[in-house]
C-alpha cells in the first residue's frame, strides 16, 4: 500500500493495518508554518521524553517543508519510506512514523526504549573465577556484550527476521577469516528454510535446525555467558542470537563440550584437568550406577564382596518392593524434588530440597519402604548429575533405559545398552562435524590437549581441526616454551 499525500488517509490506513489496536498511538499536530502532520508509534516501545524533546518540539517550531526534516530534528536515524506495510513493520520494532500533508513519503525515526532486565550473573554456568555477566532478553544488548569481548572489525553480525506473526529478530555472529565457511553456509540454508508463525525462544531455532532431532543428545549448544560464546566463535563456530531470550546458540557442537566450563581456562591447567576428569566420572556414575546396582543384586551377587553383600541384605530386610521398583521409585522422587525446587520461588525451592532430602529420605528408610543403600546410590546419582548440567536432559532418560536393561538382562543388558548408545553417538554429525570428535574419528592432538585434560594455553597452538581447517593457527608459542 502506497503512502497517500493526505494525512487523514494515512491515518485511516495505518489504523486498518493494526486493526484499531488500543496501543497504537496517533498524535496529530501542526507546525508553525501550517503543515499538518501525524506521528504514529506503539505505546510502551518508545521513549516519549525523547520524542517530545527531540522530534515534536523542533518540528512544530521550525519545519517549513517536509523534505527538510533531517535538518530540523535532533536524531540521527531518519529513514524515508514509500510503503505503508514497511512502516507498519518498523512500528513493531519501536520506531516512530511521521506523515506530512502534501507529501507521499513517510519517515521513521528510531526512538525505541522498553523495560529490560539488567545485565547480571546467569543462573546456569556460575563460576568462582571469571566474568559474571550474562546475556539478557534484549538482542541489541547481547550483541554489544559480545562486541566488548571481541573488539575486531572481523566480527560480523547478519540479521534475519523469522516468524510470520512474531517477526522475531535473529542474528548470526561469526569472525570473518576464522569461521568454517561450510558451517556458515549450512546455517544460512537451514534458517532460510524455516517457515513458522512464531519464534518465541531460541529453543524453537534449536529444534528446527538440529541434525538429529530424534537423538537424546542435542547437536546445538545454548549458552548464557558472553565469554563462552566469544571463545567458541574464535574456534570457528557460528553463534545465533534470538531476540527475547538470554540463551545464545552455537554450532557445531561436540559432545566433549558438555565436560567443559569457561572457568577451566581461567584456572591452573592441572586443577582444571582434574575437574574435567571428575565430570567424566560423574557422567558414567549418574547414567550407569543405578543399572549396575540393580543388575548386581538380581543376577550377579557373586561379584559383590561377601561383607558388603551381607550388609546390603540386612538393609533390605523388610523392604516390600523389588530392588528395581525401589530404585526406580527413588529416581522418580528425585526428579519430582528437582523439578519442584526449580519451578518454585528460590526461598521455597531450597525448602523443598531440604524436605525431600532429609524428611522423605529418612522417613522412607525408617518406615521400611526403601533401603538405606538405595538412598545412598540415588544420592550419588543426583550429585553426579548436578556436576554436568548441560547434559541433564539426555542423562535422565538414558539412566532409566540402562536401569531397565540391567533389571531384565543384568550386566549383559547394560553392556548392550552401552554399545547401542555409543554407536548412536558416533553416527551423529553436527553441521558436518563428527559429534564425537576428537574421540571418533580419533585425533590424538585434540585428545591430549583439550578434552579430558586442559593443556597449558601456550600449548594450544591450533584451533580444533574438525571445525576449522583453513585458518588453523591461533597463536605463536611464547619464546622458550
Amino acid at each position: 500500500m502506497m503512502i497517500s499525500k493526505k494525512v487523514d488517509q494515512n491515518k485511516l490506513n495505518i489504523s486498518d493495518i493494526f486493526h484499531n489496536t488500543s496501543d497504537l498511538i496517533i498524535h496529530e499536530f501542526e507546525t508553525n508554518f501550517g503543515i499538518r502532520a501525524i506521528a504514529c508509534y506503539i505505546e510502551g516501545l518508545i521513549d516519549k521524553n525523547l520524542m517530545d524533546r527531540d522530534v515534536l518540539k523542533p518540528l512544530i517550531s521550525g519545519l517549513n517543508k517536509p523534505k527538510n526534516i533531517k535538518k530540523i530534528i535532533f536524531v540521527s536515524q531518519v529513514k524515508e519510506m514509500d510503503s505503508m506495510e514497511d512502516i507498519a513493520t518498523q512500528l513493531n520494532y519501536g520506531k516512530v512514523a511521521l506523515f506530512f500533508e502534501g507529501n507521499n513519503m513517510g519517515y521513521t525515526i528510531e526512538l525505541n526504549q522498553w523495560e529490560k532486565r539488567a545485565v547480571e550473573e546467569p543462573n546456569s554456568g556460575a563460576v568462582v573465577r571469571g566474568p559474571k555477566e550474562g546475556f539478557i532478553e534484549d538482542i541489541v544488548t547481547n550483541k554489544s556484550l559480545l562486541r566488548r569481548k571481541i573488539r575486531s572489525s572481523n566480527l560480523i553480525f547478519e540479521d534475519y527476521t523469522l516468524g510470520k506473526q512474531t517477526n522475531t529478530q535473529i542474528s548470526l555472529a561469526y569472525i570473518k577469516g576464522i569461521v568454517n565457511e561450510n558451517v556458515l553456509k549450512e546455517v544460512r540454508k537451514r534458517l532460510g528454510g524455516i517457515d513458522i508463525d512464531s519464534i518465541l525462544e531460541s529453543g524453537y531455532i534449536e529444534e528446527l535446525i538440529e541434525d538429529s532431532p530424534l537423538s537424546l543428545f542435542t547437536t546445538v549448544s545454548n549458552i548464557e555467558k558472553p565469554d563462552v560464546v566469544a571463545g567458541k566463535i574464535l574456534e570457528g563456530r557460528v553463534a545465533i542470537f534470538v531476540d527475547g531470550t538470554p540463551h545464545v546458540l552455537t554450532v557445531p557442537r561436540l559432545i566433549v563440550e558438555g565436560f567443559m566450563t569457561s572457568e577451566d581456562y581461567y584456572l591452573r591447567p592441572y586443577f582444571a584437568s582434574f575437574l574435567r576428569i571428575l565430570r567424566v566420572i560423574s557422567l558414567i556414575l549418574t547414567i550407569y550406577l543405578p543399572g549396575v546396582f540393580v543388575a548386581l543384586q538380581l543376577y550377579h551377587q557373586e561379584m559383590i564382596p561377601t561383607v558388603l553383600l551381607i550388609s546390603m541384605a540386612g538393609a533390605r530386610e523388610g523392604v516390600p518392593l523389588p530392588v528395581v521398583l525401589e530404585t526406580l521409585l527413588m529416581i522418580i522422587v528425585l526428579s519430582l524434588i528437582k523439578e519442584s525446587g526449580l519451578r518454585l520461588p528460590k526461598n521455597f525451592g531450597s525448602t523443598v530440597g531440604i524436605v525431600g532430602a532429609l524428611i522423605l529420605g529418612e522417613s522412607a528408610v525408617r518406615a521400611g519402604i526403601v533401603s538405606g543403600v538405595t538412598i545412598i546410590i540415588v544420592s550419588i546419582v543426583a550429585i553426579s548429575e548436578f556436576i554436568i548440567p548441560e547434559m541433564v536432559q539426555s542423562i535422565a532418560l538414558y539412566r532409566i533405559i540402562i536401569l531397565l536393561l540391567g533389571s531384565f538382562a543384568g550386566l549383559y543388558g547394560i553392556t548392550c545398552g552401552f554399545m547401542v548408545i555409543t554407536a548412536q553417538i558416533v553416527s551423529i554429525d553436527s553441521f558436518g562435524v563428527p559429534y564425537l570428535w576428537p574421540l571418533a574419528p580419533m585425533d590424538w592432538q585434540g585428545t591430549k590437549k583439550d578434552v579430558f585434560v586442559r593443556a597449558p594455553l601456550w600449548r594450544n597452538i591450533f584451533r580444533p581441526r574438525a571445525i576449522e581447517r583453513r585458518n588453523i593457527k591461533r597463536q605463536t608459542p611464547p619464546w622458550g616454551k
